[in-house]
């Protein structure tokens, strides 16, 4: 079995994902930027709609599933492109707040909206942003220490 030579120690497969009971590898999956930016784009589109339908459009709600997903982004992005994910946070923060914020008067009126929003909560705008690039920053430390341990 050329597999169980490549196995090392600590139950780690070739791939370094760690095993399941059943002796299947675990995936160890990481998003590309692309990936990050979709994930978090799309994640916080979907809380925006779901907001706006259960709470009718509760900022301080959606401000609150921000961070979570900022936390998830910076987790699941890969080590070469974690500097993306505090780059793409805030784009989903303002696409997600687009079916959350009063949109009376058509076009200018949601763009008024929109901007309003965007004032109103940027705290959590701020703290989700920092929040990311905290877990990106370390784990980027920890990669570079990583790679000069190896060398």
């Amino acid at each position: 079995m050329p597999s169980q030579a490549r196995r090392r120690p600590g139950g780690e497969g070739r791939y370094g994902a760690r095993q399941a009971r059943g002796g299947r590898p675990l995936p160890n999956l990481r998003l590309t930027g692309l990936g990050c930016g979709l994930f978090c784009t799309v994640a916080m589109f979907l809380l925006g709609c779901l907001d706006s339908v259960l709470f009718g459009g509760a900022l301080t709600v959606y401000g609150v599933l921000f961070l979570p997903v900022c936390v998830l982004t910076g987790l699941w992005v890969r080590a070469g492109d974690v500097l993306s994910a505090p780059v793409v946070v805030p784009i989903a923060f303002a696409v997600g707040l687009v079916p959350v914020v009063d949109g009376g008067g058509g076009l200018l009126g949601r763009l008024m909206g929109l901007f309003t929003g965007l004032a109103t909560q940027a705290g959590w705008l701020y703290c989700g942003t920092l929040l990311a690039g905290v877990i990106v920053l370390v784990r980027r430390v920890r990669w570079v220490r990583q790679r000069r341990r190896r060398i």
